[in-house]
């Protein structure tokens, strides 16, 4: 990315979480420790069902008295569903503010020049009162900024940005390893490990309960990850549950075809080295993982 360049993220959605009872509320349910969470650090999480598998991830971020989460804009209204569940009596609102903010990415050098900015995954600063995270998952994928759109409009204009065409920055984000497209492909059909969330700094095996937490724990304790998702590139077009093969062994399944292709791919049997680097057949095209 370019020190002057700033992706619009279109598919990308704001769930605000206000009120007395909102930090212990996301602290009971999510994978991550929102202890971590101020007005200077944010946090990449996940929310699993109740035996450990992929629902939802998002970046939390604190904003005036409550928090943002920065998911996946087709998913924002089952999140907050899903979150309204969680609710019961605890004092807060859950709003779906995705209408009303938009994310937008800016370098990781455009970040670092802004005041109080510092080198560290998560690392949060204000920039005209409006949120810019340094990527808590992966800090080449560089600041977001979160605002209203005429607020955005105005620090584009200060900061002396130019608006591109995020292909660039998805095409980075499937290169890492990170899906953020069509993730409603990997519900209940994956668990939060094999999703590289510890990798991505989203998990935190010390802050004690959260839902899905005894599942994931002891995947981590008996060593028991025996697959995990990775990127794919292809010569056409994948199809959505096609087998994955290698010398006429199936070593994983397509989960997400399109347009950032993701497959839950075997670590064991045959081992995960054998393959990682060769050429694969996916209903007959030649496939490659590019992780």
């Amino acid at each position: 990315m370019e020190k002057d360049q700033i992706f619009f993220l279109k598919d990308r959605g704001i769930i605000f979480i206000n009120g007395k009872d909102a930090k212990e509320f996301l602290q009971n349910i999510v994978t991550n420790d929102i202890n971590k969470v101020s007005d200077t650090s944010s946090c990449f999480a996940s929310l699993l069902t109740p035996q450990g598998k992929y629902l939802f991830d998002f970046i939390i971020v604190k904003h005036k008295s409550g928090y943002f989460l920065d998911c996946e804009k087709t998913l924002a209204a089952s999140l907050l569903g899903r979150l309204n569940l969680y609710k019961l009596n605890s004092s807060l609102e859950i709003l779906n503010l995705s209408n009303e903010f938009e994310v937008a990415v800016i370098s990781k050098d455009k970040f670092l020049s802004l005041d109080g900015a510092e080198d560290l995954e998560g690392n949060t600063v204000r920039y005209n009162d409006d949120p810019v995270i340094l990527d808590p998952r992966l800090k080449k994928l560089g600041g977001r900024i979160i605002a209203n759109l005429e607020k955005l409009t105005l620090s584009i204009k200060s900061l002396g940005l130019k608006s591109q065409n995020p292909k660039e920055y998805y095409d980075l984000s499937h290169k890492n390893g990170i899906a953020q497209i069509n993730t409603i492909n990997l519900q209940n059909k994956i668990f939060g490990l094999e999703c590289n969330f510890e990798e991505l700094n989203g998990i935190d095996f010390k802050k004690g309960c959260y839902v899905g937490q005894e599942n994931t724990a002891r995947m981590k304790l008996k060593n028991k990850l025996r697959k995990k998702l990775v990127p794919l590139k292809s010569e056409k077009k994948l199809k959505t549950g096609s087998d994955i093969i290698f010398k006429d062994s199936k070593v994983g399944t397509v989960l997400i075809s399109e347009p950032y292709p993701f497959a839950l791919i075997k670590l064991f049997d045959p081992d995960y080295s054998e393959f990682k680097d060769k050429d694969l057949s996916i209903d007959n095209n030649r496939s490659k993982i590019i992780q």
